[in-house]
Order: C-alpha cells, then structure tokens, then sequence
C-alpha cells in the first residue's frame, strides 16, 4: 500500500463526533403537561440587543431599537438566540453575535430533512449531535433549574425527541443519538442510561468537571453508579469543551481570544481527574471522548501524568500507569490540530477523531473534506491513517456497527 495521501476525492465519507442540532422550539410546549407548560421551555419572539462587557455577554430584551430573537424562556432562565449559535453558511467575515430567529438560520441547523442534505453535501455519513442553546453541552440548563422534578421530565423529553425524532425514520443510521443525564443525582442518571439504552442511544453528554457545577467531584467515588450502568450498556461518556460552564483564562481582564487559545487546558485537567480519581482503574471497560478539545496536548500530559505516577509523590497509588489505563479508552476529537495529526504515533492514530462542529463557527461546512485532506496531506498521514481518523475510529469509540455502520 502507497505512503502517499490519497487525493481529496478518494478520502472516505466522514463520521462527524461533535456537530449541534437546535432545540425544537415547540418539542416542550407539545410533550409537557398542561400545568407545566407555562414554566417548561418555550419561545418568546422578542427584539433584543447583544453586548459584550466585562468579558461576558449579556442582553438587553425589550428594546424598541433592537433586532428580532427568539428568546428561550424556562422557569427563572433567560436565553437568546444568537447567531453565533448557527452561523453555517454564512461567510466568517460576516458572522457576527447578533440577535437572531430560527428562520434566519439554515434549515439544517434545526430541521432533519434540510441536515441530512447538508450532511450529504459535505462528505458526512453520520454525526453526533450535542445540545446548541438553553440546554447547554451537558444538560447543565436542566441541571440549574430549582424544581428537579421538571427539570427531568423537560431533559426525558428531549431524550425521546433526539433518540425517536432527530434520529428516528430518514436520519436512522446517520443522526445517531446523544443524550442527557440528570447530573444533580448520580443515582437518576444512571436509570436514564439504562432507559435510553433500552430505547437505542448509547452515549452520553457529560460534564468535563462537574465539581464546577456544583455536583459531586470524581474523587468522590459517587459517579460509580453511573460508570457501572454506562460499562453495562457499554455507553460512551463523551464531554464537550465548556461542558463545565468554564473556561480557562488568566485575568479577569484578558480577553475572549486568551480563553479561546487555552481551551484544551479544560480536557487536560478533566483526563487528570479520571485517571487520578482512579475512575478509569475502576472502570476497566468505560470508553471516554474528548469534543472539540484537539489531541496535541495528549503526549506531554499523559508523560506528566507517568512521572507523577512512578515518582509516587502525588498521594495516590495504582498498579497500571495513567498511559496504559488511556490507551484504547480514550479519544480525542480534532478538526484543525495539526500538531496532533503530526505526532499521531505518540497519541496513537486508534485513538483520535473527526469532527465538523456544524453549524458552529468553528464548524468547517460546506469544506469538511477539503480542510482535512489539507491536515493530513500536511501531516504525511496514508489511506489507512485517512480512515481511521475520519471514520474507523469513531466505529470504535461509539459502538456504531449497532447502528449498521460496520466499515
């Protein structure tokens, strides 16, 4: 077999592992019971102006001046749409953090038929879907609200829609579903494994650290229940940068840009935890993915970890090195990581993976293929490396020969 990287054309189709789908606006205002609706999640078609100060976004509603939004309303929860939340489509010259409607959007940002063609037109076979607004990319939007009881019923809701709807009929095999965990009870979470495992979804959003949101911590040995339901199922636990509703900086006056460049410090961080808690010793069988958080920084952090490890300085013990325990285990998403793609034998080229990031700005539709056939031509990567980064490995990581994706 020839070293050479193949032509654009002769890469294979892409299976995408972080894309976002917009929340149906009407899904909770038709599946909730009439007494619950008026505090469940719905729309409110406002005008609204965006501001950045401060280093955070903040809005004002209700401006006579302002620009028409959809305005997601959920008890005390206040979010607009954006259209930084979907801007696929749109050139980056001129993507801006304005208010917005759904129908200022592409159709495929939130409508299955007009998805699965944009899908087809950039070379993607299949993709996850993370939550995009109000939910937020571990349910956190559930998790915050005071009345727990609605809090579950409005994520089991999005549950069904994204396993029975989003994923059901056309999108079969190609829409594969990612679902929710109540992260305020470990106990609840692990029946919603069971019970979304029972109805076909097999992999789970969670927090990158969920002692930032209040919840228990890994060391604390109280996700174990969650762990075994997710090794019984044998359902991925997959976490999206920002999953912990943070990112790192270094002053309170640094700006976007200084967060936007340490991002994968928040993946780094989250791996020390698994490893050092000894979740992943525990937990022989748990397969782990990293969204949106690259691969270059896996060689040095894993060698960290190895000298903390054999040095025994650390205050914790455990017969398998933390590199060991990751191998195989571990998976690491990328869509412009050059540096990772270039040192893939340090991380393992099992173990990274696609993405696309639609319909974020970050996102590379309509050119997903282009851009990397440009990394791996870049990298020296061959056909076999090719397929296991845009596709083979993401079979393994999620289990897809169980959704008729087998090659």
């Amino acid at each position: 077999m020839t070293n050479a990287t193949p032509e654009e054309n002769e890469l294979p189709e892409i299976i995408s592992v972080d894309d976002h789908v917009m929340e149906p606006k009407t899904l909770w205002q038709e599946q909730l019971p009439p007494s619950l609706r008026e505090r469940g999640p719905r729309v409110s078609r406002e005008k609204v102006k965006l501001e950045f100060k401060g280093g955070h976004y903040g809005f004002e509603r209700n401006v006579e001046d302002g620009e028409w939004c959809d305005v997601w309303l959920f008890d005390d929860l206040v979010s607009p749409t954006g259209l930084l939340h979907a801007p696929a489509g749109i050139p980056r010259s001129e993507q801006r953090n304005v208010p917005t409607t759904y129908e200022e959007l592409r159709p495929g940002t939130h409508d299955q038929k007009a998805r699965l063609e944009d899908m087809t037109l950039n070379h993607v076979q299949a993709a996850l879907n993370y939550p995009n607004i109000f939910p937020r990319f571990a349910g956190q939007g559930f998790a915050e609200r005071e009345d727990k009881a609605l809090g579950l019923a409005c994520l089991q809701i999005y549950n069904d829609w994204m396993i029975d709807d989003w994923c059901a009929g056309a999108g079969k095999g190609r829409l594969i579903p990612l679902t929710l965990i109540p992260l305020w009870d470990p106990e609840l979470a692990a029946k919603e494994v069971e019970r979304c495992a029972a109805k076909g979804s097999f992999a789970i959003a969670f927090s990158e650290n969920p002692s930032k949101l209040g919840f228990p911590s890994l060391y604390t040995g109280k996700w174990d229940v969650l762990w075994r339901a997710c090794e019984e199922t044998q359902t991925t636990v997959s976490m999206h940068i920002g999953s912990s509703s943070s990112m790192p900086t270094t002053s309170p006056d640094a700006p976007l840009a200084t967060s936007m460049s340490l991002y994968a410090q928040n993946a780094q961080a989250s791996l020390a935890d698994w490893v050092f808690s000894q979740s992943l010793t525990r937990f022989a069988k748990l397969k782990l993915a990293y969204a949106e958080s690259q691969a270059g920084w896996v060689p040095f952090q894993l060698e960290r970890m190895d000298h903390v490890w054999r040095d025994g300085v650390g205050g914790v013990e455990f017969p398998t090195a933390p590199s060991e325990q990751v191998k195989g285990r571990v998976w690491s998403c990328i869509f412009d990581d050059l540096t990772g793609l270039k040192n893939r034998d340090e991380i393992g080229i099992d173990m990274i993976v696609f993405e696309t990031d639609y319909p974020h700005s970050d996102g590379t539709f309509p050119h997903s293929r282009k851009i990397a056939h440009e990394l791996f031509s870049q990298a020296g990567m061959n056909a076999e490396e090719c397929y296991k980064v845009l596709r083979g490995n993401a079979i393994t990581c999620y289990g897809l020969e169980r959704f008729g994706i087998t090659e």
